[in-house]
């Protein structure tokens, strides 16, 4: 497989995750395509330096996250919560009326954090380890553990006054 056929490949494999991504720091649809597009072209950029010595999704989470992170800080726009409206959450018939609900306000305590924060809480979701976490976002293992121990209070405490 030649080089850009083997970024397609992994640029296709991941559109879920760089999807994620996108929603997580981006306050509108606009805003969200052009991040897309731009973390697919930092991608680019980056994928000869990509040594293989990481899996292809780790690599791509910390360019996607770095991406949107380094936008963020760009245009000095300061995330406090993005709004929930337009965006549409998909449950099954049999999901109980109030975990909407529960599910909407855990999503905006989510935004109210700092952006390192928001991306470490981001990959606990997706079922990454610590170690995973440490790899794709550059500090170490410990420091993630006290990070999101540090995390889960303020998301308590910020669903507690809800």
């Amino acid at each position: 497989m030649n080089r850009e056929d083997e970024f397609i490949h992994l640029i296709q494999q991941n559109q879920g995750l760089i999807y994620k991504i996108t929603t997580i720091y981006t306050r509108d649809r606009e805003e969200q395509k052009d991040l897309y597009q731009e973390i697919v072209y930092q991608t680019w950029k980056s994928f000869d330096q990509f040594q293989k010595a990481s899996k292809p999704s780790t690599w791509l989470y910390r360019v996607g996250m770095n991406t949107a992170i380094t936008n963020l800080n760009r245009s000095k726009k300061r995330v406090t919560a993005v709004p929930l409206d337009g965006m549409e959450l998909d449950f099954a018939d049999e999901m109980e009326s109030g975990m909407e609900e529960r599910l909407r306000s855990l999503y905006a305590e989510i935004r109210k954090l700092g952006l390192l924060d928001r991306g470490i809480v981001f990959l606990f979701l997706e079922g990454k380890s610590h170690d995973e976490i440490a790899e794709i976002v550059g500090i170490s293992s410990s420091n993630v553990g006290t990070r999101l121990s540090r995390i889960k209070d303020k998301l308590r405490k910020g669903l507690q006054t809800n």
